[in-house]
This record gives structure tokens, sequence and C-alpha cells, in this order.
């Protein structure tokens, strides 16, 4: 009774443990709150043209190692078996037969039986090819140029996600905004009704107080529902579930903006931006390809060897392994030297040189668009930050005067009108900060971007 007892304890707590697992691998599945690296990385992990770049990065590898197999040993083994319906014919001279037959006389005679069969391996192995030794270089170009382009793809994701969070962040605070607008004209709608029901304010007066409050529950009800859009592209950017709900723990705060001084001092690295090291592989590769078509005047060596058994037969018995059977083994080399094409590899590699040339020529276009490039982010940054520092003072004042055009109203030397347009004048303001902290926020990653520092 007693094991009995332990038993079932033990059942218990391994089902209790099983349970707990269980819910705890169902939360780790359905995590709904993200920090913006969290967001990132989920995004990393989920967007599809991320992974598909990965992917492509993973075939050009099994593409490098299918090109090496050429230059290994090609083997290939090899059976035919042939039943001659009619056993073919040769004319030869009659005289091969008959010495005194007329010169101009044939005989028609037929040569071998009706069964024949042949069972054999070959081998080939380059010894020497242009072609070979040069697209090997390029197989492991294509390598490294599918790597850039995760990188490029990277870059994107990071700046996409980050502008996508914190525009859900900025509406989400937008929507603070009226909240906290709405209580505070609640009030003043029910302080101006009661001393209209005392005698103290016209009906004029709560009217326009009314006509506040409905507008901003108005903008309230659009502002809920862009919140959702906002969220819906974040999570179609992310690659995230867009049943499921998100929560975004990462908050606005305009003073993590960080210093771009040091930033501004450091030259541009034209290799960061991925876009560069992309198409430096391009010129790479017509490098190569303009390698390759200059070798085209070179030979080539090759060696095989065959091996092969025969059989002959009257009768179908060539799989009786006890009949005659004939060998045939044979090895060679065969050399290759062009010589002659009708100027066919001339005009390759003239081809070839233009094309090198055309890549240089947008390496050095695309190395002044970067130089205009980061000129004009770093420029839109420090108007970002002016702008913000405008917006923070224009919040304070306005916030004042809506303090003061209160605490007038409530004593009696103001009207509510005054208060009315303060509290709209506030509200502005404050969407105006909000603004001018994600303009800031998007000045900052496109100049970081731009200087091919926003992903380390």
């Amino acid at each position: 009774m007693k094991n009995s007892l332990i038993n079932m304890k033990s059942l218990l707590l391994l089902c209790s443990l099983i349970f707990i697992n269980s819910v705890k691998s169902q939360e780790k599945e359905q995590k709904t709150a993200f920090s913006l690296q969290e967001a990132i990385d989920f995004a990393l992990g989920h967007n599809q043209n991320y992974i598909n770049s990965t992917l492509d990065v993973e075939s050009a590898k099994f593409r490098n190692k299918e090109y090496t197999g050429i230059g290994l040993p090609q083997i290939n083994a090899s059976a035919d078996v042939k039943d001659y319906l009619t056993i073919p014919t040769s004319v030869i001279p009659a005289q091969a037969f008959n010495p005194s037959a007329p010169a101009d006389q044939f005989v028609a005679v037929q040569f071998g039986v009706k069964y024949n069969a042949a069972f054999g391996v070959s081998i080939s192995q380059i010894l020497f090819n242009t072609d070979y030794l040069v697209g090997l270089q390029a197989a492991k170009e294509f390598v490294a140029l599918s790597e850039k382009n995760v990188q490029r793809t990277k870059v994107e994701t990071y700046a996409t996600i980050t502008k996508a969070y914190y525009g859900a962040i900025i509406v989400k605070e937008r929507l603070k905004i009226i909240d906290a607008n709405i209580d505070r004209v609640k009030k003043l709608f029910d302080d101006t009704k009661a001393l209209n029901s005392a005698g103290f304010a016209e009906k004029l007066d709560v009217d326009r107080v009314e006509l506040t409050y409905n507008n901003l529950l108005a903008e309230k009800e659009k502002l809920e529902r862009y919140v959702g859009i906002s969220e819906t592209l974040l999570k179609y950017q992310m690659g995230y579930d867009l049943a499921l709900p998100i929560t975004l723990t990462d908050v606005i705060d305009a003073n993590l903006i960080i210093d771009m001084g040091t930033q501004e001092q450091q030259k541009v690295n034209y290799e960061a931006r991925p876009e560069f090291s992309i198409l430096q592989s391009q010129s790479n590769i017509n490098g190569l390809e303009l390698k390759r078509n200059k070798y085209q005047y070179l030979p080539s060596l090759a060696a095989y060897a065959s091996l092969q058994q025969q059989a002959m037969r009257t009768k179908f018995d060539v799989f009786d392994i006890d009949q005659p059977w004939y060998p045939i083994r044979m090895i060679g080399v065969t050399l290759n030297v062009p010589i002659f094409n009708g100027g066919q590899k001339h005009y390759k590699i003239q081809q070839s040189k233009l094309e090198l040339q055309k890549t240089n020529n947008s390496l050095e276009f695309l190395q002044r668009s970067i130089d205009v490039e980061v000129a004009n982010t770093n420029m839109q940054f420090k108007n970002a930050l002016i702008a913000l520092e405008t917006q923070r003072k224009n919040k304070d004042l306005a916030k004042d005067i809506y303090d003061t055009s209160k605490i007038k109203y409530e004593t009696g030397v103001g009207s509510n009108l005054d208060v009315i347009y303060a509290q709209a004048a506030f509200r502005e303001a404050e969407i105006n900060f909000l603004s001018a902290v994600y303009d800031l926020i998007v000045a900052q990653v496109d100049y970081q971007k731009a200087k091919g520092i926003l992903v380390k």
C-alpha cells in the first residue's frame, strides 16, 4: 500500500512537471511582448525576405560544391543489350570470294549475331582546363555575393522594423495625449455646465466646450483605428502572426538619441555599405569573366579510361557468365588546342572589358552618391534635432499658457473660450513634439544607414 502511494505521488509529480513545461513552451511560442531589439531579432528569424536571402547563401554554397565536383573524376557505368531483328547487311566485292568475278560485282553479306550485349565502366578526369579553374574562383565569389546580400537585407530589415516600431509607439502616445485632453475638457465641460445651471455661465459657453469634447472623442476613435493599422504593419514586417496581440515594451525618450558628433568625424567606410560591397563583388566577377575569356587561347587536357565486357550470342543467353565474354580496354588523353574560331574569343574579351569598365564606373558613381546621401542625412538629423528642441520649448510654453488660462477662468477673470484655445494649442504642441521625436529617430536611422554603421 505504501509503495502504491509513493508511485501515485511520483506519477502526479511527473504529470505536474510535464504540464508546467507544456505551459512554458506555449508561453514561449506565444511571445507577445517585444522590445525593439527583440522585434528585430524576431524579424530576422521570420521575415521571408531575410530568410530567402539566407537560403540563397546555402544555395550558392551547394552550387560551389557542384562546380567543384566537375574537377573530380567522373565515373559512369553503362549497359547495352541489343536484339537485331534483322542483322545489318554489308556489301563487299565479289572478288573477295571469287577472284574471277567481275570487278563491278558485289555480294551482300550479313556480319554479326542476333544478340549483342556490352557492360562497362568509364572514367574521365580534367587535367587542365582554364574554364574550370576560373569557374572555381567565380563560384566562391558568388557565395560572397550572396552573403553580402544577406547583410543588405539585414540592414533594410533593421531600418524598417525600427521605424515601424517607433511609429506604432508614437500613435499610442498620441492616443494617451488625446485621453488626457478628453479628461481635461470633460472636467471643463462639467464645471461650465454647473456654472450655467447656477446662472454664472451662458449656454453658449457650454456648447463650445461640448463641441470640443465631441471632436476629441471622434479624434480618439480615429487614433484607436490607426493604432491597429500601425501594429498590423509592424507585425507584417516582423513576420509575426497578424491575429495575435502585440505589446511594445520600449518607450519614446528623446534623451536617448545618440550623440552624432563622434560619428560625424569618422570617415565614410564605403565597403561597410552593402550596396557598395555587392557592386565590388560584381566587379570581381566581371574581372574573372575577362580572365576566363583571355584564357580561352590556352589548350585543355583531359584523361579518360574505359573497361567493357562484350557478349555476342545467337541465343538470348547474354547473361550467362559461363559463355565467352570479350573484353575491351582502353586509356587515352585528349588535348584540345584552339587555333582559330573567327575572332570570337577576341570579341568576347572586348565585351568583358566593357562590362568591367561599366561596373567600375558604377562603383565611382555609387561612391559619390553615398557622399551626397551622408551629407543630406547628416543635415536632416541636425535639422530634426533643432526642430525637436523648438517643439520642446513650444510644448512647455503651451502648457504654461494653458495653466494660466485655466487659473484665470477658475478665478473668474477669464473665459472658457480662452481655456479651449489654450487646451487645443497645448494638445497640438504635444503632438508636434512627438512627431519631432519620431522624425529625429528616423533621421538618426537614415544617417547611420548612410554611413554603414546601422548594423554592426
